[in-house]
């Protein structure tokens, strides 16, 4: 009977030899794959907003909120989007010279602004469509609690939760790549992304939906107020803009992402999997 996935190897081999379809890419395409995935990415953390912001115990939020953003992978994965922080995986036929590093760094740029762009887009269509008004503006309140959060972390610790989250997507993504049919694929997806959501790590793509939606509900002074009522103080609230968001977090969470999913994955597979001269009984 044929397996219904592939052995480590064989995936590794994948990757290797697959992968590099995705830095010849024509731009305009990849940029629009980019901002899919960014889209699917911010609906999911949307919805996870949504279904825990009137749930004051943090494990139990948490956890529900994992049980839902996997979907944003899942969509991701199966649509074949262009998701930054699954692209780390790259470093892989980067050190297999299947790649260079100026294709590897085009792919990089183009999406993760795209990304970028998809997650913004739905910031404003959430804006537009009143939904923050939830809870009598709780929710409105409740996105702006949680972009202050990571917006407030230490470079370390942004950097850290950054490595811990990027580790388990493109762990995901990995055993994605090695299931053979769907069922496979979204369960490859699922328990990796409710570990890392549970367990509140940084990711990149993510961010670039909570924080900018944290940013344009503060605008909204009830839900400000809110904001305020959930914990929030005065100089947080009023700390909290782009420039924050920027330097304060996407920048050490971008660098974590590539440390986690490039150097602790790709890179770690290359050498025990792929590299020229391995030991095949190693």
């Amino acid at each position: 009977m044929e397996s219904r996935m592939l052995k480590p190897v064989e995936t590794a081999r994948f990757i290797d030899q697959q992968y590099p379809a995705k830095t010849r890419l024509a731009a305009l395409p990849m940029l629009l794959l980019a901002v899919m995935a960014g889209a699917f990415i911010a609906l999911a953390g949307e919805v996870s907003n949504l279904a825990i912001h009137d749930i004051q115990n943090v494990g139990l939020a948490r956890t529900l909120a994992g049980l839902i953003f996997p979907t944003g992978l899942m969509l991701v994965v199966l649509t074949g989007s262009e998701l930054f922080t699954g692209n780390c995986l790259l470093i892989l036929p980067l050190l297999s010279r299947q790649i260079k590093l100026p294709a590897l760094l085009r792919n990089w740029g183009f999406v993760y602004v795209g990304n970028f762009l998809g997650s913004l887009l739905i910031v404003a269509l959430i804006a537009l469509s009143g939904q923050w008004n939830f809870s009598a503006g709780l929710l409105g309140g409740y996105t702006i609690k949680v972009a202050v959060y990571k917006a407030t972390l230490t470079f370390t610790q942004a950097f850290a939760m950054g490595v811990l989250c990027n580790l388990l997507v493109c762990l995901a993504v990995w055993m994605a790549v090695s299931a053979k049919d769907v069922t496979g694929k979204l369960l490859a997806c699922f328990f990796p992304i409710w570990m890392f959501i549970t367990s509140g790590f940084e990711h990149s793509v993510a961010n670039m939906y909570y924080i900018p939606a944290g940013i344009i509900a503060k605008q909204t002074t009830a839900y400000a107020d809110k904001a305020l009522a959930l914990g929030v103080s005065q100089q947080q609230l009023d700390a909290l803009d782009w420039s924050q968001f920027l330097t304060g977090n996407l920048l050490p969470v971008t660098l974590g992402n590539i440390v986690g999913g490039g150097l602790l994955i790709a890179a770690v597979y290359w050498f025990c999997l792929v590299r020229p001269n391995r030991d095949p009984a190693a």
